[in-house]
């Protein structure tokens, strides 16, 4: 079968042909619909050889929908010929945070496909117990893939903070891409709040206007001033950062108010960084990675009631090369999506 791998250090993804995968006991082999694409994978790619937790090479792709194709000895819950998609956070299933539901924080050491073991990017794909699987129905696969990530991950960041985002509050985005443009929908679906979003290019402000955001400026140390201005002098109630980088920590920090909360959701390899002097007082900053199977079924929900949709753009498979490129360069609005 054919299958969009990382196969060696300072390599770009590269289309290669594979054998079928067969599911073992208690495992399920699912025929891929759509994979979605994700900055995630530039930043194992991004990755130095020493210390590289993952096999070599390894199938990328971690937002999968697919159809049920066979299941291993003893697998049970689904049956061939479902549709589903495939949360993605395989924990332990055993240490507390998994007992209660939070295998994307599993204590020792939570999986992915694409991020771990065999993924996505290919025509079949493994999935290691059908628990990891939700059903979408009816659901179009291209759209329903990327709320495994692009969908969940904001969706999570959003509920950590949601009791403080109430009526006559403020809330920025920090980047409207692929996990912005689907936060500012979920802002809107699900708060009151004034939503002000923040990113670079004019073509991505007007992107986060058609999603519902209030404002839109430019990413840029005065976009603090701005939002301050909007705010009375006040700042935001809620920063959400999907960029991740030092400089967008720094922004976060300067956008929020006295008793804010700032939530690190982009891996870009950096941070907001706080002190009792060097920020507003009782500013709270916390990380947000992935979020719980139960969340992922609530927006299976969403979606089908039209209060989340996903912007899409999609490859077949044999220019799976060329959409990690797009994606690297930039060149993407919303999530670029893999359809075998």
């Amino acid at each position: 079968m054919r299958a969009i791998q990382y196969t060696a250090f300072g390599t770009r993804p590269q289309l290669v042909d594979v054998e079928r995968p067969r599911p073992g006991p208690g495992e399920v082999l699912l025929r891929i619909t759509a994979s979605g694409l994700c900055h995630s994978d530039e930043f194992v790619m991004a990755m130095p050889q020493d210390g590289y937790p993952y096999p070599m090479p390894m199938t990328l792709g971690h937002e999968p929908a697919g159809v049920v194709e066979e299941l291993g000895e003893g697998a049970s819950g689904v049956t061939v010929g479902d549709a589903v998609i495939v949360y993605g956070c395989w924990g332990c299933g055993v240490c507390a945070m998994c007992a209660d539901g939070s295998e994307n924080l599993c204590l020792t050491g939570m999986l992915s496909p694409g991020l771990g073991v065999n993924g996505a990017m290919a025509e079949f794909m493994v999935v290691d117990t059908p628990r990891h699987l939700v059903p979408i129905g009816d659901l179009d696969p291209v759209r329903a893939a990327s709320l495994t990530d692009a969908a969940l991950t904001p969706y999570q960041a959003i509920k950590s903070v949601l009791p403080r985002i109430v009526g006559g509050t403020t809330t920025v985005v920090i980047g409207a891409g692929g996990l912005g443009h689907v936060a500012i929908q979920l802002l809107r679906a699900l708060t009151p709040t004034r939503v002000v979003a923040l990113d670079i290019g004019e073509d991505k402000l007007a992107f986060a206007r058609e999603n519902g955001a209030h404002e839109a400026f430019t990413s840029e140390p005065a976009a603090a001033d701005k939002v301050k201005q909007l705010t009375g002098g006040r700042g935001a109630d809620v920063v959400l950062d999907f960029v991740g980088m030092d400089v967008t920590g720094e922004l976060a920090v300067a956008c929020g108010g006295v008793a804010s909360a700032v939530v690190v959701v982009g891996a870009g390899l950096g941070g907001a960084k706080i002190g009792l002097t060097s920020a507003p007082y009782n500013m709270t900053v916390s990380t947000s990675l992935w979020g719980r199977r139960k969340e992922l079924i609530e927006l299976v929900e969403m979606a089908r009631r039209g209060q989340v949709q996903i912007h899409t753009t999609t490859y077949p498979i044999t220019e799976g090369e060329q959409a990690y490129e797009d994606v690297h360069a930039g060149r993407i609005v919303g999530r670029a999506v893999v359809v075998p």
